[in-house]
């Protein structure tokens, strides 16, 4: 494959009764746990030979109650733990942790090297500007890491670990991204776009041929598409060599254990951008990538077998059905028929917890050092946790209790795990596993913890329709009055194939200390509860999921402590949409933000980045295939009876619910004469509340509790 030269030669009405607070040591197992909608017993949240939930960070210690109320403000305060890599020998952890400089309103980010045995902690990088993705040497050595220290993009860098100056590898055009080592330690994979020649020089029109032309968070496109790349980093003045080509999209490298060939994840159909279907695919350099799946299924984050014969990964073979569980396959290196190791285990694959602190790239599955088991991700019942699956398809848990973990790493004997954990009221911090003993590694939000109030959620279930068994929670003010009935706001996650879990969210925590019980819920469509629950909402948003959220309500009222004319709701994304559309639906919300919402289901299909290829499926076709589904499940469709007062907050560069939809929605109450403000977030992506300039998240959430506070 060709090489292309770098730019320089460097290279998303009772009195209240007190919520329990939960212990993430008790064991799971002596709570009653309903069966899953299908009637499955779901799988156990306590480990049968696994690690005890345990290992509380020092912040977590701290009283709960006894400090000042959380503010927006704190938001600059929370240090944002990434993804844990383990050396070689499994000594110490490097991990990127990120803060916001309120001043200059960005992020910065530093790597940092954790003693696994109790050692210092030691900061690598100056964090400066941001460092991030840290990945070991094969002799541990060195970090290559991630850094748009002196460059707009991040570049690929190497550090060091023993001291000395980083030194930057890469000077591409375009971003680096999932950098991984050869077997050999001197050559590093990564994955990079390619811009293509302009089409229309001299001019700045731009000329659209492709149906995926613009992505949120990117922007538009320009014909560019991510390749695989491979770099010297021991050569002065190497240059970085592409060892993909044509005009797709290819992710996930991963070497053999040779380090003679790159698997990849990719569809190199002409047909793709239509397409849903993913395939592996591995590369010698220099020669023609070899297809290993039949492209009948969606495929990614390939990882060799220690002995190089066997490739696993993740995905699925339901190419046409509405959240269909993600599973580990393994399927022979030379390509063939892959084999589901987790077919029978009803839970998806991989973190689909959400939170408004730390984002996470998909984990891939980890092999054991003699190739018997592999280590993944499973989301259950709104918690995650790292299980364990041998080649006959045994699940066990490893981990367990009520908390997430959103990213782990092991040694190759397995005998050392480390995991990103948060729980309701500790951000997210580095946890060591070492046989049955965990223990937390990192207390970098101590002081602030130490200093604040947190609030700790009452879980609840609830009947839905049809039988369904509903999760839920309530949290309440740190400290409300007793014989007070409080306001209360219904916060409705996104997806809508994602769920809440227990984990730290600063937007419930800020709405909780200013006064009110927030209430959330995973109801049919969630993740985590089996993939017949999961797939519920086909064809049928609002429909199915809305009796569950007033069953979820109805719940919270009857515990007392809540004041029922006093409710608000709100939500983003696909939350944006259940709040849009249950304020056309019932009365009960006496106001309501709306948040990157969707209200116009005909009109989002062609003006997003993704519709094009999932509401087919969502819906059964295209809006002239299915155009009274796309009608009846539109929010605007209702919008004569919304008269709540709504604030609808959106981003001006959100291409995933573009604007036009909060466009439609205020014209629409306007022209009836409801109460409505409109806010727009210049520059903002749809992932504003987790990612957008510091100071926009702060106004976004000071405008969403200034509504409340003027209406409930």
């Amino acid at each position: 494959m060709d090489k292309q030269r770098s730019k320089g030669s460097k290279g998303r009405g009772e009195s209240r009764r007190q919520a329990p607070v939960a212990r993430i040591d008790a064991d799971p197992a002596t709570k009653e746990e309903p069966k899953g909608a299908d009637g499955i017993e779901p799988p156990p949240s306590t480990p049968e030979d696994g690690v005890r939930p345990g290992g509380r960070s020092p912040a977590a210690r701290a009283g709960y109650q006894n400090g000042r109320p959380i503010s927006a403000e704190d938001l600059f305060r929370i240090r944002v733990v990434g993804e844990p890599a383990l050396s070689p020998d499994g000594a110490r952890v490097a991990v990127a942790v990120t803060t916001i400089d309120a001043e200059a309103d960005t992020y910065r980010s530093a790597i940092w090297s954790v003693s696994v045995g109790g050692g210092a902690s030691v900061q690598l990088t100056s964090g400066a500007k941001r460092d991030t993705s840290p990945r070991w040497s094969p002799d541990g050595t060195r970090l290559a890491f991630l850094s748009d220290r002196d460059t707009e993009t991040p570049q690929l860098w190497v550090i060091p670990v023993g001291g000395g100056e980083a030194h930057r590898v890469t000077d591409l055009e375009n971003a680096v991204s999932d950098p991984v080592w050869a077997p050999d330690g001197h050559r590093v994979a990564f994955v990079s776009k390619l811009t293509p020649p302009d089409p229309n020089p001299g001019s700045d029109v731009k000329v659209i041929t492709e149906v995926r032309y613009k992505f949120d968070g990117e922007g538009f496109l320009g014909g560019k598409h991510r390749h695989i790349w491979i770099v010297d980093v021991d050569r002065e003045g190497a240059e970085p060599e592409r060892v993909t080509d044509g005009d797709f999209e290819h992710s996930s490298p991963a070497w053999s254990p040779s380090g003679r060939e790159l698997a990849f994840a990719a569809n190199r159909n002409p047909s793709w951008q239509l397409e849903r279907s993913r395939d592996l695919w591995a590369v010698v350099p220099g020669s023609p990538p070899r297809r290993l799946t039949d492209g009948g299924g969606f495929y990614d984050l390939p990882t060799w077998s220690p002995d190089g014969t066997t490739i696993a990964c993740t995905g699925h073979r339901k190419l046409r059905q509405e959240g269909p569980n993600h599973e580990v396959w393994v399927l022979p290196a030379g390509g063939g028929e892959p084999r589901s190791l987790t077919a029978g285990f009803d839970r998806g694959v991989g973190d689909q917890a959400i939170s408004d602190i730390g984002q996470f790239p998909p984990q891939r599955p980890r092999w054991s050092a003699d190739g018997s088991t592999l280590l993944f991700l499973a989301s259950d019942r709104g918690t995650t946790h790292v299980h364990r699956v041998d080649l006959d398809g045994a699940v066990t848990p490893l981990t367990a209790g009520a908390r997430r973990v959103a990213a782990f790493d092991a040694t190759g004997t397995g005998e050392t795990l480390v995991c990103a954990v948060s729980d309701p009221v500790t951000p997210f911090e580095i946890h060591a596993l070492n046989g049955k003993q965990e223990r937390a590694l990192t207390a970098f939000n101590a002081d602030l913890l130490r200093e604040i109030a947190v609030a700790n959620p009452e879980e609840i279930w609830v009947e839905g329709a049809g039988g369904h068994r509903v999760q839920g929670w309530i949290l309440r003010p740190p400290r409300a009055a007793e014989g007070v009935a409080l306001p209360a706001i219904l916060q409705i996650h996104g997806g809508p194939h994602t769920m809440y879990g227990t984990s730290f969210f600063h937007e419930l925590q800020l709405l909780a200390a200013r006064g009110y019980a927030v209430i959330y819920a995973n109801p049919r469509g969630s993740t985590g509860y089996g993939e017949a629950f999961t797939s519920a909402l086909h064809a049928a948003w609002g429909e199915q999921d809305t009796p569950d959220l007033m069953a979820v309500i109805d719940r919270a009222l009857a515990g007392g402590g809540i004041d029922p004319a006093r409710l608000g709701v709100t939500g983003g994304s696909y939350g944006g949409y259940m709040t849009n559309w249950l304020l056309g639906q019932t009365d009960r919300f006496r106001a309501g933000v709306t948040q990157r919402s969707i209200s116009n289901l005909v009109s989002l299909y062609g003006t997003d980045d993704i519709a094009v290829v999932s509401l087919d499926v969502e819906f059964g076709g295209p809006p002239w295939a299915a155009r009274e589904r796309y009608l009846a499940l539109s929010p605007i469709t209702y919008v004569e009876k919304i008269t709540a007062p709504l604030l609808i907050l959106h981003s001006e560069e959100d291409y995933r619910c573009p604007i036009e939809q909060a466009e439609q929605l205020f014209v629409a109450l306007k022209r009836l004469g409801r109460e409505v403000v409109f806010v727009r977030f210049p520059g903002e992506s749809h992932n504003l509340s987790r990612s957008g300039k510091p100071a926009h998240r702060i106004e976004r959430l000071r405008r969403i509790v200034d509504w409340f506070d003027t209406h409930l």
